[in-house]
Protein backbone atom coordinates (compact mmCIF):
# COMPACT_ATOMS: atom_id res chain seq x y z
CA UNK A 1 0.00 0.00 0.00
CA UNK A 2 1.64 3.50 -0.79
CA UNK A 3 1.81 5.81 1.77
CA UNK A 4 0.08 9.53 0.92
CA UNK A 5 2.15 12.33 1.00
CA UNK A 6 1.06 14.56 3.14
CA UNK A 7 0.24 18.34 2.09
CA UNK A 8 -0.16 21.13 4.03
CA UNK A 9 -1.95 24.16 1.83
CA UNK A 10 -0.63 27.88 3.27
CA UNK A 11 -1.91 31.09 1.85
CA UNK A 12 -0.14 34.21 2.54
CA UNK A 13 -3.06 36.36 2.99
CA UNK A 14 -1.78 39.68 4.74
CA UNK A 15 -1.36 42.00 2.30
CA UNK A 16 -3.09 45.66 1.36
CA UNK A 17 -3.18 46.10 -2.20
CA UNK A 18 -2.44 49.54 -1.88
CA UNK A 19 -1.97 49.35 -6.16
CA UNK A 20 -5.62 48.46 -6.20
CA UNK A 21 -6.96 51.61 -4.39
CA UNK A 22 -9.94 52.63 -3.42
CA UNK A 23 -11.44 49.33 -4.22
CA UNK A 24 -8.77 47.52 -2.42
CA UNK A 25 -7.81 49.34 1.29
CA UNK A 26 -6.28 48.34 4.23
CA UNK A 27 -9.40 47.43 6.34
CA UNK A 28 -10.66 45.48 3.27
CA UNK A 29 -7.55 44.76 0.91
CA UNK A 30 -7.91 43.32 -2.30
CA UNK A 31 -7.54 39.47 -1.62
CA UNK A 32 -11.07 39.46 0.13
CA UNK A 33 -12.79 41.26 -3.43
CA UNK A 34 -14.14 39.73 -5.86
CA UNK A 35 -11.74 41.07 -8.87
CA UNK A 36 -13.02 38.33 -11.23
CA UNK A 37 -15.18 35.37 -11.37
CA UNK A 38 -17.58 35.16 -8.22
CA UNK A 39 -15.70 34.72 -5.26
CA UNK A 40 -13.14 36.53 -4.33
CA UNK A 41 -9.31 35.79 -5.51
CA UNK A 42 -8.76 34.33 -1.43
CA UNK A 43 -11.62 32.03 -2.07
CA UNK A 44 -10.05 30.85 -5.31
CA UNK A 45 -6.72 30.13 -3.57
CA UNK A 46 -8.12 27.87 -1.33
CA UNK A 47 -10.70 26.24 -3.38
CA UNK A 48 -7.41 25.91 -6.11
CA UNK A 49 -5.05 24.13 -3.36
CA UNK A 50 -8.17 21.79 -2.27
CA UNK A 51 -8.48 19.86 -5.87
CA UNK A 52 -4.75 18.79 -5.00
CA UNK A 53 -5.46 16.09 -2.92
CA UNK A 54 -5.38 12.52 -4.75
CA UNK A 55 -4.73 8.80 -4.35
CA UNK A 56 -0.77 10.08 -3.81
CA UNK A 57 -1.48 13.33 -2.13
CA UNK A 58 -3.37 13.60 1.44
CA UNK A 59 -4.43 16.92 2.35
CA UNK A 60 -4.78 19.44 5.46
CA UNK A 61 -7.25 22.32 5.57
CA UNK A 62 -5.58 25.11 4.95
CA UNK A 63 -3.39 27.50 7.03
CA UNK A 64 -3.98 30.66 6.51
CA UNK A 65 -1.60 33.40 7.44
CA UNK A 66 -2.70 37.29 7.72
CA UNK A 67 -3.81 40.24 9.99
CA UNK A 68 -5.18 40.32 12.85
CA UNK A 69 -8.18 42.55 11.79
CA UNK A 70 -8.72 40.37 8.95
CA UNK A 71 -9.73 37.09 11.20
CA UNK A 72 -13.61 37.02 10.93
CA UNK A 73 -13.40 37.78 7.25
CA UNK A 74 -11.13 34.71 6.98
CA UNK A 75 -13.56 32.37 8.43
CA UNK A 76 -16.31 33.79 6.87
CA UNK A 77 -15.14 33.58 3.36
CA UNK A 78 -13.59 29.94 3.81
CA UNK A 79 -17.02 28.78 5.17
CA UNK A 80 -18.69 30.36 2.10
CA UNK A 81 -16.80 27.87 0.19
CA UNK A 82 -17.14 24.88 2.40
CA UNK A 83 -13.40 24.86 3.75
CA UNK A 84 -12.24 24.60 7.19
CA UNK A 85 -9.26 25.75 7.67
CA UNK A 86 -6.55 23.88 9.78
CA UNK A 87 -5.47 27.09 11.55
CA UNK A 88 -5.48 31.15 10.92
CA UNK A 89 -1.99 32.65 11.81
CA UNK A 90 -2.57 36.02 13.10
CA UNK A 91 0.37 38.15 12.41
CA UNK A 92 0.66 41.06 15.46
CA UNK A 93 2.05 43.63 12.33
CA UNK A 94 3.36 43.16 8.98
CA UNK A 95 7.08 41.17 8.53
CA UNK A 96 6.82 40.04 5.06
CA UNK A 97 6.73 36.87 3.77
CA UNK A 98 9.73 34.95 5.38
CA UNK A 99 8.25 35.37 8.71
CA UNK A 100 4.79 34.27 7.64
CA UNK A 101 5.92 31.47 6.19
CA UNK A 102 8.32 30.78 9.22
CA UNK A 103 5.24 30.64 11.26
CA UNK A 104 3.07 28.44 8.71
CA UNK A 105 6.34 26.13 9.11
CA UNK A 106 6.68 25.72 12.52
CA UNK A 107 2.73 25.19 12.84
CA UNK A 108 2.74 22.22 10.35
CA UNK A 109 5.48 21.03 12.49
CA UNK A 110 4.01 20.51 15.29
CA UNK A 111 3.41 16.85 17.16
CA UNK A 112 6.38 15.67 14.97
CA UNK A 113 4.55 16.23 11.54
CA UNK A 114 6.76 17.42 8.54
CA UNK A 115 3.99 17.92 5.44
CA UNK A 116 4.81 19.97 2.35
CA UNK A 117 4.27 23.22 2.00
CA UNK A 118 1.97 24.36 -0.47
CA UNK A 119 2.40 28.10 -0.44
CA UNK A 120 0.32 30.48 -2.07
CA UNK A 121 -0.53 34.43 -2.31
CA UNK A 122 -4.16 35.29 -1.74
CA UNK A 123 -4.37 37.56 -4.68
CA UNK A 124 -3.54 35.40 -7.45
CA UNK A 125 -6.12 34.50 -10.67
CA UNK A 126 -5.78 31.07 -12.80
CA UNK A 127 -8.24 30.23 -15.71
CA UNK A 128 -6.51 26.96 -16.36
CA UNK A 129 -7.85 24.69 -13.13
CA UNK A 130 -6.90 21.31 -14.83
CA UNK A 131 -3.21 22.72 -15.46
CA UNK A 132 -2.74 24.24 -12.39
CA UNK A 133 -3.80 21.12 -10.41
CA UNK A 134 -1.19 19.29 -12.88
CA UNK A 135 1.59 21.27 -12.34
CA UNK A 136 1.61 21.50 -8.54
CA UNK A 137 0.80 18.04 -7.91
CA UNK A 138 4.23 17.48 -10.08
CA UNK A 139 5.78 20.15 -7.73
CA UNK A 140 4.53 18.47 -4.71
CA UNK A 141 6.52 14.86 -5.68
CA UNK A 142 9.55 16.70 -6.39
CA UNK A 143 9.40 18.87 -2.83
CA UNK A 144 8.47 15.72 -1.15
CA UNK A 145 12.35 14.44 -2.13
CA UNK A 146 13.64 17.52 -0.32
CA UNK A 147 13.96 20.13 -2.92
CA UNK A 148 12.59 23.28 -2.89
CA UNK A 149 10.02 24.01 -5.74
CA UNK A 150 9.10 27.03 -7.25
CA UNK A 151 6.09 27.55 -9.94
CA UNK A 152 7.73 29.28 -13.15
CA UNK A 153 5.35 31.05 -14.95
CA UNK A 154 5.63 30.65 -18.87
CA UNK A 155 5.79 34.76 -20.35
CA UNK A 156 3.08 35.35 -22.71
CA UNK A 157 4.53 39.30 -23.19
CA UNK A 158 7.83 41.26 -21.85
CA UNK A 159 6.42 42.22 -18.26
CA UNK A 160 8.22 44.90 -16.38
CA UNK A 161 6.29 44.68 -13.46
CA UNK A 162 7.54 40.81 -12.65
CA UNK A 163 10.73 39.26 -11.35
CA UNK A 164 12.00 36.55 -13.60
CA UNK A 165 13.63 33.20 -12.99
CA UNK A 166 16.20 31.99 -15.26
CA UNK A 167 16.35 28.05 -15.45
CA UNK A 168 18.02 25.51 -16.43
CA UNK A 169 17.86 22.25 -18.14
CA UNK A 170 19.06 18.65 -16.36
CA UNK A 171 18.35 15.48 -16.20
CA UNK A 172 15.92 15.92 -13.66
CA UNK A 173 13.70 18.68 -15.26
CA UNK A 174 14.40 22.20 -14.35
CA UNK A 175 16.97 23.87 -11.81
CA UNK A 176 16.80 27.65 -10.86
CA UNK A 177 19.50 28.95 -12.02
CA UNK A 178 18.94 32.86 -11.15
CA UNK A 179 16.47 35.21 -9.99
CA UNK A 180 16.47 38.60 -12.09
CA UNK A 181 14.75 41.67 -10.50
CA UNK A 182 12.30 43.44 -12.54
CA UNK A 183 13.64 43.88 -15.98
CA UNK A 184 13.18 47.55 -18.39
CA UNK A 185 11.06 47.21 -21.65
CA UNK A 186 14.57 46.08 -23.85
CA UNK A 187 15.50 43.38 -21.15
CA UNK A 188 12.03 41.79 -20.76
CA UNK A 189 11.70 41.44 -24.75
CA UNK A 190 14.96 39.36 -24.62
CA UNK A 191 14.04 37.48 -21.63
CA UNK A 192 10.99 36.36 -23.77
CA UNK A 193 12.51 36.01 -26.67
CA UNK A 194 15.24 33.51 -24.78
CA UNK A 195 13.04 30.94 -23.81
CA UNK A 196 14.95 29.64 -20.61
CA UNK A 197 13.37 33.02 -18.54
CA UNK A 198 9.93 32.50 -16.79
CA UNK A 199 8.25 35.06 -14.25
CA UNK A 200 8.46 34.32 -10.41
CA UNK A 201 4.84 33.22 -8.99
CA UNK A 202 5.82 33.57 -5.78
CA UNK A 203 4.06 30.18 -5.23
CA UNK A 204 6.91 27.64 -3.60
CA UNK A 205 6.79 23.98 -2.56
CA UNK A 206 8.98 22.48 0.08
CA UNK A 207 8.63 20.36 3.05
CA UNK A 208 8.65 22.35 6.18
CA UNK A 209 11.63 21.09 7.53
CA UNK A 210 13.36 21.51 4.49
CA UNK A 211 12.58 25.77 4.78
CA UNK A 212 13.09 25.87 8.27
CA UNK A 213 16.69 24.28 7.52
CA UNK A 214 17.37 26.80 4.49
CA UNK A 215 16.20 29.78 7.25
CA UNK A 216 18.31 28.43 9.78
CA UNK A 217 21.47 28.64 7.02
CA UNK A 218 20.88 31.89 5.29
CA UNK A 219 19.26 33.71 8.02
CA UNK A 220 19.48 32.32 11.20
CA UNK A 221 18.28 35.66 12.80
CA UNK A 222 14.86 35.65 11.41
CA UNK A 223 14.81 32.09 12.40
CA UNK A 224 15.57 32.49 15.78
CA UNK A 225 13.40 35.41 16.60
CA UNK A 226 10.01 34.01 14.46
CA UNK A 227 11.08 30.31 17.15
CA UNK A 228 10.83 32.63 20.24
CA UNK A 229 7.80 34.63 19.10
CA UNK A 230 6.01 31.50 18.33
CA UNK A 231 6.82 30.18 21.62
CA UNK A 232 4.36 32.04 23.77
CA UNK A 233 2.00 31.95 21.59
CA UNK A 234 -2.12 31.56 22.35
CA UNK A 235 -4.77 29.76 20.49
CA UNK A 236 -8.10 30.60 20.44
CA UNK A 237 -10.22 28.34 18.80
CA UNK A 238 -8.43 28.09 15.28
CA UNK A 239 -6.76 31.10 15.84
CA UNK A 240 -2.63 30.92 16.75
CA UNK A 241 -1.48 34.85 18.06
CA UNK A 242 2.29 34.41 18.45
CA UNK A 243 4.01 36.72 21.08
CA UNK A 244 2.80 40.46 19.94
CA UNK A 245 6.24 42.32 21.42
CA UNK A 246 8.67 38.78 20.24
CA UNK A 247 7.12 39.11 16.54
CA UNK A 248 7.65 43.19 16.52
CA UNK A 249 11.65 42.16 16.96
CA UNK A 250 11.72 39.59 13.77
CA UNK A 251 13.72 41.27 10.94
CA UNK A 252 11.20 42.25 7.75
CA UNK A 253 12.08 40.24 4.77
CA UNK A 254 10.68 38.16 2.11
CA UNK A 255 11.03 34.53 1.07
CA UNK A 256 13.17 35.40 -2.03
CA UNK A 257 15.74 37.52 -0.51
CA UNK A 258 16.06 35.32 2.95
CA UNK A 259 16.43 31.86 1.11
CA UNK A 260 15.16 31.68 -2.36
CA UNK A 261 18.35 33.87 -4.25
CA UNK A 262 21.02 32.46 -1.98
CA UNK A 263 19.76 28.66 -2.66
CA UNK A 264 21.92 28.57 -6.44
CA UNK A 265 24.60 27.59 -5.87
CA UNK A 266 24.58 25.82 -2.35
CA UNK A 267 23.93 22.35 -1.10
CA UNK A 268 19.67 23.06 -1.37
CA UNK A 269 18.31 21.51 -4.73
CA UNK A 270 16.42 24.54 -6.07
CA UNK A 271 13.69 23.47 -8.68
CA UNK A 272 11.30 24.90 -11.16
CA UNK A 273 8.35 23.96 -12.39
CA UNK A 274 6.76 25.55 -15.41
CA UNK A 275 2.97 26.67 -15.12
CA UNK A 276 0.81 27.68 -17.93
CA UNK A 277 -2.00 27.70 -16.55
CA UNK A 278 -3.74 31.53 -17.43
CA UNK A 279 -2.25 33.23 -14.46
CA UNK A 280 -2.51 36.80 -13.15
CA UNK A 281 -1.30 38.46 -10.11
CA UNK A 282 -3.96 41.10 -9.84
CA UNK A 283 -0.73 43.50 -8.41
CA UNK A 284 -2.52 47.02 -10.11
CA UNK A 285 -5.76 47.87 -12.42
CA UNK A 286 -3.54 47.11 -15.73
CA UNK A 287 -3.64 43.49 -14.84
CA UNK A 288 -7.32 43.61 -13.66
CA UNK A 289 -8.08 44.95 -17.04
CA UNK A 290 -6.13 42.37 -18.85
CA UNK A 291 -7.98 39.34 -17.38
CA UNK A 292 -11.35 40.96 -17.39
CA UNK A 293 -13.49 40.43 -20.82
CA UNK A 294 -13.56 43.45 -22.90
CA UNK A 295 -15.94 44.72 -25.66
CA UNK A 296 -14.51 44.84 -28.91
CA UNK A 297 -13.53 48.22 -28.25
CA UNK A 298 -10.95 46.92 -25.99
CA UNK A 299 -13.28 47.86 -22.95
CA UNK A 300 -14.16 46.56 -19.95
CA UNK A 301 -16.00 47.22 -16.97
CA UNK A 302 -17.77 46.10 -13.37
CA UNK A 303 -21.06 47.71 -12.56
CA UNK A 304 -23.28 50.56 -14.55
CA UNK A 305 -20.79 51.93 -17.05
CA UNK A 306 -21.74 53.41 -19.88
CA UNK A 307 -18.78 54.33 -22.50
CA UNK A 308 -18.71 56.37 -25.97
CA UNK A 309 -15.45 56.85 -28.24
CA UNK A 310 -13.45 55.18 -26.00
CA UNK A 311 -11.06 52.27 -26.34
CA UNK A 312 -8.87 50.22 -24.06
CA UNK A 313 -10.33 51.27 -21.00
CA UNK A 314 -11.28 49.84 -17.71
CA UNK A 315 -14.63 51.11 -16.03
CA UNK A 316 -15.09 49.87 -11.87
CA UNK A 317 -18.45 51.30 -10.75
CA UNK A 318 -19.66 50.04 -7.01
CA UNK A 319 -22.55 52.75 -6.11
CA UNK A 320 -23.55 54.93 -9.48
CA UNK A 321 -23.64 55.70 -12.50
CA UNK A 322 -20.19 55.78 -14.63
CA UNK A 323 -19.84 57.53 -17.95
CA UNK A 324 -16.64 57.85 -20.11
CA UNK A 325 -16.29 59.44 -23.65
CA UNK A 326 -13.27 60.04 -25.76
CA UNK A 327 -10.91 58.46 -23.93
CA UNK A 328 -8.10 55.57 -24.64
CA UNK A 329 -6.11 53.52 -22.17
CA UNK A 330 -7.28 54.55 -18.82
CA UNK A 331 -8.66 53.64 -15.46
CA UNK A 332 -11.92 54.78 -13.43
CA UNK A 333 -12.80 53.40 -10.44
CA UNK A 334 -15.72 54.63 -8.06
CA UNK A 335 -16.73 53.96 -4.82
CA UNK A 336 -19.25 55.49 -2.42
CA UNK A 337 -16.39 57.58 -1.17
CA UNK A 338 -13.89 58.23 -3.48
CA UNK A 339 -12.86 58.04 -7.27
CA UNK A 340 -9.66 57.01 -8.92
CA UNK A 341 -8.85 57.99 -12.87
CA UNK A 342 -5.61 56.89 -14.07
CA UNK A 343 -3.65 56.70 -16.86
CA UNK A 344 -3.56 52.45 -17.54
CA UNK A 345 -0.04 52.45 -17.70
CA UNK A 346 0.42 54.28 -14.58
CA UNK A 347 -1.79 52.02 -12.65
CA UNK A 348 1.93 50.72 -10.67
CA UNK A 349 1.63 54.52 -9.29
CA UNK A 350 -1.89 54.30 -7.43
CA UNK A 351 0.37 53.29 -4.54
CA UNK A 352 1.35 56.99 -4.10
CA UNK A 353 -1.85 57.99 -3.94
CA UNK A 354 -1.95 55.95 -0.90
CA UNK A 355 1.05 57.04 0.85
CA UNK A 356 -0.07 60.61 0.84
CA UNK A 357 -3.58 60.06 1.99
CA UNK A 358 -1.61 58.23 4.93
CA UNK A 359 0.65 61.28 5.65
CA UNK A 360 -2.43 63.61 5.80
CA UNK A 361 -3.42 61.60 7.90
CA UNK A 362 -7.10 60.71 6.15
CA UNK A 363 -8.82 57.94 6.18
CA UNK A 364 -9.83 56.88 2.95
CA UNK A 365 -6.73 54.53 2.51
CA UNK A 366 -8.21 52.80 5.32
CA UNK A 367 -11.72 52.01 5.24
CA UNK A 368 -14.38 51.97 3.14
CA UNK A 369 -17.52 54.11 3.75
CA UNK A 370 -19.44 50.65 4.43
CA UNK A 371 -17.24 48.58 6.69
CA UNK A 372 -17.49 45.12 7.66
CA UNK A 373 -17.43 43.79 11.04
CA UNK A 374 -17.41 40.13 12.30
CA UNK A 375 -20.94 40.64 13.18
CA UNK A 376 -22.03 42.20 9.86
CA UNK A 377 -21.31 45.72 8.70
CA UNK A 378 -22.35 49.51 8.72
CA UNK A 379 -22.70 51.83 6.20
CA UNK A 380 -22.16 55.71 7.07
CA UNK A 381 -24.75 57.27 4.26
CA UNK A 382 -24.69 60.71 5.72
CA UNK A 383 -23.17 62.75 7.89
CA UNK A 384 -23.11 66.42 9.51
CA UNK A 385 -21.33 68.23 12.59
CA UNK A 386 -23.80 66.81 15.09
CA UNK A 387 -25.06 64.05 13.28
CA UNK A 388 -24.40 60.99 11.52
CA UNK A 389 -27.01 58.15 10.06
CA UNK A 390 -25.91 54.55 9.34
CA UNK A 391 -27.42 51.31 7.93
CA UNK A 392 -26.45 48.22 9.78
CA UNK A 393 -26.78 45.06 9.06
CA UNK A 394 -26.30 41.82 11.45
CA UNK A 395 -26.03 38.53 10.43
CA UNK A 396 -28.39 36.03 11.72
CA UNK A 397 -27.34 34.44 15.89
CA UNK A 398 -24.53 37.89 16.18
CA UNK A 399 -24.99 40.82 18.25
CA UNK A 400 -22.57 43.89 18.69
CA UNK A 401 -20.68 44.45 21.77
CA UNK A 402 -22.44 45.11 25.39
CA UNK A 403 -21.40 48.88 25.11
CA UNK A 404 -22.20 52.50 25.82
CA UNK A 405 -21.28 56.14 24.52
CA UNK A 406 -19.89 59.55 26.92
CA UNK A 407 -20.78 62.08 24.03
CA UNK A 408 -23.94 60.08 21.63
CA UNK A 409 -27.09 59.34 21.60
CA UNK A 410 -28.84 57.08 19.29
CA UNK A 411 -32.37 56.57 17.56
CA UNK A 412 -32.09 52.74 16.16
CA UNK A 413 -35.50 51.98 13.17
CA UNK A 414 -35.92 48.42 12.30
CA UNK A 415 -36.17 47.94 8.24
CA UNK A 416 -36.18 43.96 8.35
CA UNK A 417 -35.46 41.37 10.32
CA UNK A 418 -36.33 41.46 13.98
CA UNK A 419 -33.86 43.06 16.77
CA UNK A 420 -32.90 41.62 20.24
CA UNK A 421 -31.98 45.38 22.13
CA UNK A 422 -30.92 45.87 25.32
CA UNK A 423 -31.26 49.08 26.74
CA UNK A 424 -30.11 49.71 30.00
CA UNK A 425 -31.87 47.37 31.99
CA UNK A 426 -34.85 46.39 29.68
CA UNK A 427 -34.23 43.63 26.58
CA UNK A 428 -36.92 43.71 23.80
CA UNK A 429 -37.69 42.22 20.50
CA UNK A 430 -38.39 44.91 17.99
CA UNK A 431 -39.52 44.09 13.91
CA UNK A 432 -40.19 46.40 10.98
CA UNK A 433 -40.85 49.89 11.17
CA UNK A 434 -40.55 49.76 14.79
CA UNK A 435 -38.03 51.92 16.59
CA UNK A 436 -36.31 53.14 19.98
CA UNK A 437 -33.84 55.60 21.66
CA UNK A 438 -30.63 54.73 23.48
CA UNK A 439 -30.01 57.78 25.52
CA UNK A 440 -26.57 59.24 25.89
CA UNK A 441 -24.67 57.17 28.59
CA UNK A 442 -27.23 54.54 28.47
CA UNK A 443 -25.74 50.63 28.29
CA UNK A 444 -27.11 49.20 25.42
CA UNK A 445 -26.53 45.97 22.54
CA UNK A 446 -28.25 45.22 19.37
CA UNK A 447 -28.34 41.25 18.81
CA UNK A 448 -29.97 38.91 15.70
CA UNK A 449 -31.71 36.10 17.63
CA UNK A 450 -33.30 35.46 14.07
CA UNK A 451 -32.60 33.12 10.99
CA UNK A 452 -32.48 36.10 8.39
CA UNK A 453 -30.06 39.65 8.35
CA UNK A 454 -31.38 41.81 10.49
CA UNK A 455 -30.98 45.45 9.04
CA UNK A 456 -31.99 48.90 10.68
CA UNK A 457 -31.09 52.86 10.27
CA UNK A 458 -29.06 53.98 12.97
CA UNK A 459 -29.31 58.34 13.89
CA UNK A 460 -26.42 59.70 16.12
CA UNK A 461 -26.50 63.24 17.63
CA UNK A 462 -24.03 64.32 19.89
CA UNK A 463 -20.96 66.53 20.37
CA UNK A 464 -18.29 63.51 19.33
CA UNK A 465 -19.54 60.92 16.89
CA UNK A 466 -16.16 59.18 16.42
CA UNK A 467 -15.69 54.87 16.37
CA UNK A 468 -13.41 55.45 19.52
CA UNK A 469 -16.38 56.54 21.38
CA UNK A 470 -16.96 53.11 22.84
CA UNK A 471 -16.96 51.45 26.46
CA UNK A 472 -17.47 47.84 25.71
CA UNK A 473 -18.66 45.67 28.71
CA UNK A 474 -18.56 42.38 27.01
CA UNK A 475 -18.03 41.10 23.53
CA UNK A 476 -18.56 38.20 21.83
CA UNK A 477 -15.17 38.96 19.52
CA UNK A 478 -12.21 39.59 21.84
CA UNK A 479 -12.47 43.76 21.76
CA UNK A 480 -11.54 45.54 24.28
Amino acid sequence: MTVKIQVQPVIMAGGSGTRLWPLSRAGYPKQFLVLAGNTSLFQQAATRLAALANEELGLAGPVVVGNEEHRFMVLDQLREVQLDPAAVLLEPLGRNTAPALTLAALQALEGGQDPVLVVTPADQTVTDGAAFTAALRKAVIEAAGGAIVILGITPDRPETGYGYIRAAEDAQGLSVAQFVEKPDAATAERYVADGSYFWNSGMFVLRASTWMKALERFRPDIAAATQAAWTPRQTDAKFVRPGKAEFGAVPSESVDYAVMERCPGSDFALRMVPLDAGWNDLGAWEAVWQVAAKDEAGNASKGDAIFSDSRNSLVHATSRLVSVVGLENVVVVETADAVLVSDRSRSQDVKNIVKRLESEKRGEQTLHRKVHRPWGWYDSIDNGPRHQVKRIMVKPGASLSLQMHHHRAEHWIVVSGTAEITNGDKVMLLCENQSTYIPLGQTHRLANPGKVPLEIIEVQSGSYLGEDDIVRFEDTYGRK
